[in-house]
Formats: C-alpha cells, structure tokens, sequence
C-alpha cells in the first residue's frame, strides 16, 4: 500500500512526511524545482500485535507496512497541458493521496501565495489534480468517438459505447467542479478506469498542518470541504517530527508530561490504512507474529493468498479465532479447550482481527 503525500511549495509537505516515516530529510523554505520522490515504509500501530507478541512470544514481530512518497511540491498551474509523464506515473501508482495543507505562520517560511489560507490551497490543490483528470478524460472522449465513427467489429463498438457513457459521465462531474470519488461508482466502472491514472478517482487524506495550535481550524467547517472517500485530520507538524526523531524512551515521557495519550501521527498512520477499506488479520506462534493486510469483506482463501499463494491453492480449511476471545483465554490451547476455535470454508468473511491457521494440502 503506497499513499503519495502531496502539497504546495513550502506546505511543510516534507515536515509531515518527516513525522510519519520517522525521518530527517531536510526541511526547506525553497523548493528546488525538481521532481523529486522520497519514500519510506511505516509500521501501522497496532495495540494488538503488541499484545500478541508479549503472549507469543515470537522470533519475529511484524507490523502491517504502508508506504509513504514525499513529492516535490505541486505548484499552481502545474496541471495545465497535463502532468509531466513522472509525475503522473508516480501519483497513478499510488492507491491514495495525502494532501498537507498550512494553518500557521511563520515569517521564515514564506507561503508562495503570499498568505496563509487554508481552503484557497486546498482548492488550488484540488483544481490541479481535476484538471489532470479533465485533459485524460477529454483525450479519451475523443478516441472513443473516433473509433466509433470507424465502425468494426460489433463486440468491439459496443464496449466502445458503452466506455463513452461512462467517460462523458465522468466529464460532466468534472465540468461540474467535482472530483470523480463522488459519483460513487460501481466497481465495473472502477475496474474499467483502473489504468487511466484518474487522481480525483483516489481516496484522500487532508492533513492540515496547524503549526503549535492544537486547536486548529475545522476544516470541514471552514471550508464546507466534504467528499466521498476523503477523510481531514489535523497535526502539530513541527512537534510530531521532533517527536518521531526522539528514542522510545524520550518519547514516552514526553507524551506523559504533556498528558498526550498517543502521537498524533498513529492516528494519522491508522487513518492512511483504513481509508482504503483495509484491515488486519493476524498470524501467531513460536516463529512470528504478524498483521497481514487484506481488503475489509474478503473471503478466507483470499486471506490465505496473502500469506502464500500455494495456501490459498491447497486451501482446506481456516482455523480462526477472534482476537479479543484469544485474549481472554489466555492461548491457543485454552481458545481451543473452550471452543472458541472454530473451522471455516474458503468463502469465509475475515473479520478486522480474526487470528488465522490455514490447512492446507498442495
């Protein structure tokens, strides 16, 4: 899972990527005008790995991953002709976006519109990724009626057609100043759409930067910004990246003396993981422990695929245990004395926490 963090020239755009990776990349008043990615792999906090590692007490513990790409800042009327082909591709590749958005002054960081306004950089940030959307959508309209006007194979034209219903339904919410996450599209239709590098198509994660006010303003409120998919969150920037750069230890003390219950960057983190209709399942014993990342709804042969594909080949049966029973009973043994382990089939819906043993026989 890759989320591409984006953001105007000196957004503090990289002061937020700092705080999620745990890094030290240099935090700039300039931009070099360069494209230039950087990415780093988090671990997704989780409580419950935690605890069952201190029960297991494994080799080996694992986290679920989501990796995180700083990109150069995006400036205004980047979008115009279309993104350049690297920095389309890198966004497309992408499954979600995190746009950073200022909410603080600061006289040695100078905003490139002159002033610190968060819906206006919002809105400029959206209208350069819908006018991406709007050049590949027009381009396409103009293939499709091209080909029609060809005639052919009938198969042909009416896949044709009915890909031109939809591209002229994605324009008309386009021209409309909305982005294409909320027409609330079917998944035939996201299927058909998967390989056009759509960025308004993606979810988002608004992260709004609010410098040393907690408080912050509500940007939902502030800016009536309200959309499907789409999720705003709020960060003290500066202190979560000093944060992050501190030894568990410090940290811990930190947070207690400021009575801050966790950093907000695990919220944030979290946030990146369920935004995409994503959850954990979990894997235990002597060897490891370990969250695996699946879609919210999928079966348990899907489940088994993402451990091995030969589990999911030579898939029998799926041992499973929710992960609060197995708390309480203390193990496995225990779970399994008090029938609280049970066998499910291949079309078994994995629960947010269900603890997996997959039989199987290749």
């Amino acid at each position: 899972m890759q989320i591409a963090i984006i953001g105007l020239p000196n957004s503090t755009k990289t002061t937020i990527f700092n705080a999620l990776t745990r890094g030290n990349l240099e935090t700039s008043a300039f931009s070099s005008g360069q494209f230039e990615v950087h990415t780093a792999v988090v671990d997704v906090p989780d409580p419950r790995v935690d605890r069952l590692s201190a029960m297991f007490k494994p080799r080996k513990t694992t986290y679920a991953k989501v990796t995180y790409a700083d990109i150069a800042g995006l400036a205004k009327g980047v979008g115009e002709g279309g993104l350049s082909g690297p920095l389309l591709n890198t966004l497309s590749q992408s499954d979600a976006l995190l746009q950073v958005v200022r909410a603080f002054e600061d006289p040695d960081v100078p905003h490139v519109e002159g002033s610190v306004d968060p819906c206006r950089d919002l809105s400029i940030l959206d209208g350069e990724l819908m006018l991406s959307d709007m050049i590949i959508v027009e381009r396409r309209i103009e293939r499709l009626q091209a080909q029609l006007k060809k005639g052919g194979d009938k198969l042909i034209k009416a896949a044709n057609e009915v890909e031109l219903a939809l591209f002229m339904r994605l324009q008309e919410t386009l021209d409309a100043g909305a982005p294409l996450r909320d027409m609330g599209l079917e998944p035939d239709g996201e299927k058909m759409l998967r390989n056009y590098g759509l960025l308004t198509l993606k979810p988002i994660l608004v992260v709004l930067n609010v410098g040393e006010n907690p408080a912050g303003p509500a940007l939902e409120e502030v800016c009536n910004y309200r959309h499907r998919h789409t999720t705003v969150a709020t960060l003290q920037g500066k202190l979560e990246m000093e944060l992050a750069q501190m030894t568990p230890e410090d940290a811990v003390l930190f947070l207690e003396e400021f009575g801050i219950a966790e950093p907000g960057l695990n919220r944030v983190i979290r946030l990146s993981y369920t935004l995409l209709g994503l959850h954990s399942f979990f894997t235990v014993g002597e060897d490891e422990v370990r969250a695996w990342t699946i879609p919210v709804g999928a079966p348990a042969v899907e489940a088994a695929g993402v451990i091995h594909t030969d589990l999911a080949r030579g898939f029998i049966r799926a041992e499973v245990v929710a992960y609060d029973a197995l708390v309480q009973a203390g193990g496995l043994p225990a779970a399994r004395q008090k029938g609280l382990l049970r066998l499910e089939g291949k079309d078994y819906v994995v629960q947010n926490g269900d603890v997996l043993n997959i039989r199987f026989n290749v």
